[in-house]
C-alpha cells in the first residue's frame, strides 16, 4: 500500500472526528507513534505499532469521517485508505452520538472486510440514563461489539485481546449480514440497541458548562480570559524555561566547552568562524532552535493540546461563527487558523475541511500573511518580552488586526460561494493528564525530527554564506530599504534573506544587535509579514497552483515593508512626543 509503512498486519482506526479515534489509538500503541502524510497529498494521519502476544501490528489512526461518501479531501483519504484493504477494520462509533455512526458502519459493511466494532465514551450514554443493548447490536450487525472509555482506559484490555484474536484468525470477524445502507434503517437499530438504563444526569455541570461556552454570554467574555490565559502560560512558561533552565544550561557548559574545542582543534579562519563565528551553527544551530524557540513550542502546545482535549476549540468556532461570517467565512475556520500558529503547513493542509475553494483560498491567504507559526512566535517572544511585554501584546494586536481588515477586504474582492460548515461539538471533558502528555509528545517529536532539524540546516547555510560574503552582498541590495525606510541598520537586511528560507531567521539575528524598543518592533513587524518560507509556498503551490504562490510572496513582501516603514515614522513620532511630555 503506498503511503505506508509496514505491509503486513495492518489495522485500521475508521470513524467520524471527535470520536474518541486519538485516544484509542495512543492507548493501543503508547508513545511509539509517528504522524505521516498521505502519498500524495498533505493530510496527516498517525500511524505506530501495537505489541501483542503472537507479535505487532501496525495500527492507523485514519483521517476521521462522517461517511463514505467523502466531502472534502480528509474524508477522501480515509475512503481510499478503506478501498486497499486491511487486515482488521476497527470501526469506532460514538456512544453519545450512536446514530449517525451507525450509519457510517453500514456503509463500511459493505466493504466486507474483517470489522470490529468499538462504541467509545458509553460513559456519556450513562450520564444519559441509557446503555448500549450488547446483544441486540450483535443480533442486528453480527459482529463482535467492545464497549470502551479511552480517556479512562475503560475496555481497552478487551479491546487489545480482540484485536490480536482477529489479526490472528482465531474468530470469524466478517458480518453474514445484508443491510441496507439507509438513515431510517440506521435510526430503527439505534432505537432498538439503546435502552433507558435509569436517571439521567440532566444536570451535569460540565454539559451545562458546556452549552454556557457556545452562547454569546457568558461565551464571550469567558473567550478572552481563556484566551488570555493560555497567551500567559504560552509566554510565561516558555520565557521560564529559556531564561533559567536552556540558556543558562548552554551559555554556562555547553557553548564554552564547544568553543574551547573548536578553537583547539580547528585553525582560524573560514572553517572556524562557519563552526563558531556569527552564524556559527555549532553555536546558533544549538541556541536558536533548542535555547530560543524550543521552551516555546513546549508551551504552546501545551495550551493548545489542553484547549483541544477539553473540546473548547469546536465551541470558540460556533462562538466567533457569525464574526467570521461577515468575512465570508464559517466558525469552523478557527481550526486552521489556530494550526497555523503550530506550523502553516498543517494549517492549510486542514482547509481541505472547509466547504469551498473560495473559504480555503481566504483562510491561506491570512495564514500566509498575520499568523507566525511556532517558531517565529517563539523567536518574537524572545526579542521583545525582555525588553516590553506591551510592546510584544501591541505586535500580537497589529497581527490579529490585520487578519480581519484582509478577510474582510478579500470578502469584498473574491467572489464565490460562502457555504458555512457544520462544527460539531463534543462533550466537554478531560482526558487525563496520560492523554495530553501523549499529545504534546507527539508534537513536540514532530518539531524536534522537523522544524527543529530544517533550522539547524539553515543555520548551517546561512553561517557559509556568510562568511564567504555572498548574504553579506546580497544584503547590500536591500540596504536602501533597510536604512531608509525601515529605518534599521544596515545589518537588518540579512535577517530578511535569511528568512526566505526560515520564517524564523529574520527574527533571531536581531537579538544580536543593539537596537532600539521601536527599532525591536519594526524589526519583528516586519518579520511577521515577510515572506512565508520557501516550504509554505511550495505547500500553496501544490494545493492551489505556482500562479497563488507568486501572488502570496508579493503580497507579503510589499505588505510587510509598507507597514514596516509607517510603523517606524508613527514609532519615532511617539518617542518624540513622548520626550516632549516629560
Amino acid at each position: 500500500m503506498a503511503g505506508f509503512r509496514g505491509e503486513e498486519r495492518r489495522v485500521l482506526l475508521l470513524g467520524p472526528p471527535n470520536v474518541g479515534k486519538s485516544a484509542l489509538f495512543n492507548r493501543l500503541t503508547g508513545l511509539e507513534a509517528v504522524i505521516s502524510n498521505y502519498s500524495g497529498t498533505t493530510i496527516d494521519y498517525k500511524e505506530g505499532f501495537m505489541e501483542g502476544d503472537s507479535g505487532s501490528y501496525h495500527i492507523i489512526d485514519v483521517p476521521g469521517t462522517y461517511t463514505l461518501k467523502a466531502t472534502n479531501e480528509a474524508e477522501e483519504v480515509a475512503v481510499e485508505m478503506l478501498e486497499m484493504g486491511a487486515d482488521l477494520v476497527v470501526a469506532v462509533l460514538d456512544g453519545s452520538n450512536l446514530e449517525s455512526s451507525i450509519y457510517l458502519l453500514l456503509e463500511i459493511m459493505k466493504k466486507d472486510l474483517p470489522t470490529l466494532v468499538v462504541v467509545n465514551r458509553v460513559d456519556l450514554l450513562e450520564d444519559k440514563g441509557l446503555k448500549l443493548n450488547r446483544e441486540k447490536f450483535i443480533t442486528w450487525f453480527d459482529l463482535e461489539v467492545v464497549e470502551t472509555v479511552a480517556t479512562e482506559n475503560k475496555g481497552i484490555s478487551r479491546l487489545k485481546n480482540r484485536i490480536e484474536e482477529a489479526m490472528n484468525k482465531s474468530r470469524d470477524f466478517v458480518s453474514d449480514k445484508e443491510l441496507p445502507v439507509d438513515w431510517e434503517v440506521a435510526e430503527q437499530i439505534n432505537s432498538e440497541v439503546v435502552e433507558f438504563a435509569g436517571r439521567a444526569e440532566a444536570d451535569s455541570s460540565l454539559k451545562d458548562w458546556g452549552d454556557r461556552l457556545c452562547r454569546p454570554w457568558p461565551g464571550v467574555p469567558l473567550a478572552f480570559l481563556i484566551l488570555g490565559l493560555i497567551f500567559a502560560v504560552v509566554v510565561g512558561l516558555g520565557l521560564g524555561m529559556r531564561q533559567y533552565i536552556l540558556l543558562p544550561l548552554m551559555e554556562t557548559w555547553i557553548f564554552p566547552v564547544l568553543n574551547a574545542s573548536v578553537e583547539a582543534l580547528v585553525p582560524s579562519g573560514l572553517i572556524r568562524n562557519i563552526l563558531i563565528g556569527e552564524y556559527g551553527f555549532l553555536i546558533k544551530g544549538l541556541e536558536w532552535p533548542f535555547g530560543l524557540v524550543f521552551p516555546y513550542v513546549i508551551s504552546f502546545y501545551t495550551g493548545l493540546s489542553l484547549l483541544e482535549d477539553v473540546g473548547y476549540l469546536p465551541r470558540l468556532g460556533v462562538l466567533i461563527d457569525g464574526i467570521f461570517k461577515k468575512a465570508g467565512l464559517s466558525g469552523g475556520s478557527i481550526i486552521p487558523l489556530l494550526l497555523g500558529y503550530g506550523c502553516a503547513i498543517p494549517g492549510i493542509a486542514a482547509t481541505r475541511s472547509l466547504p469551498s475553494r473560495r473559504n480555503r483560498v481566504v483562510v491561506s491567504y491570512l495564514i500566509c500573511l498575520a499568523i507566525p507559526c511556532i517558531a517565529q512566535t517563539g523567536a518574537i517572544i524572545s526579542l521583545l518580552a525582555e525588553r516590553s511585554i506591551p510592546v510584544m501584546i501591541l505586535l500580537f494586536f497589529v497581527s490579529i488586526s490585520a487578519l480581519v481588515i484582509t478577510a474582510l477586504i478579500m470578502s469584498i474582492l473574491m467572489p464565490g460561494e460562502r457555504n458555512s460548515t457544520v462544527v460539531e461539538i463534543p462533550p466537554l471533558q478531560f482526558s487525563g493528564l496520560e492523554i495530553i502528555y501523549k499529545k504534546i509528545f507527539i508534537r513536540i517529536k514532530s518539531y524536534l525530527t522537523g522544524g527543529a532539524l530544517m533550522m539547524v540546516y539553515a543555520i548551517a547555510g546561512a553561517a557559509v554564506l556568510y562568511e564567504t560574503g555572498v548574504l553579506v552582498y546580497l544584503g547590500r541590495l536591500l540596504q536602501p530599504v533597510v536604512e531608509s525606510w525601515l529605518l534599521l541598520p544596515s545589518e537588518a537586511s540579512i535577517p530578511l534573506l535569511l528568512g526566505i528560507v526560515r520564517r524564523e531567521l529574520a527574527v533571531l539575528p536581531l537579538l544580536e544587535m543593539d537596537l532600539s524598543t521601536v527599532q525591536l518592533f519594526v524589526g519583528a513587524l516586519v518579520a511577521l509579514f515577510y515572506v512565508p518560507c520557501v516550504a509554505v509556498l511550495a505547500m500553496t503551490s501544490r494545493e492551489f497552483s505556482l500562479k497563488m504562490s507568486g501572488k502570496i510572496l508579493l503580497f507579503t513582501v510589499t505588505f510587510s515593508f509598507v507597514i514596516g516603514g509607517l510603523a517606524a515614522r508613527l514609532g519615532g513620532l511617539a518617542v518624540q512626543i513622548g520626550g516632549l511630555l516629560l
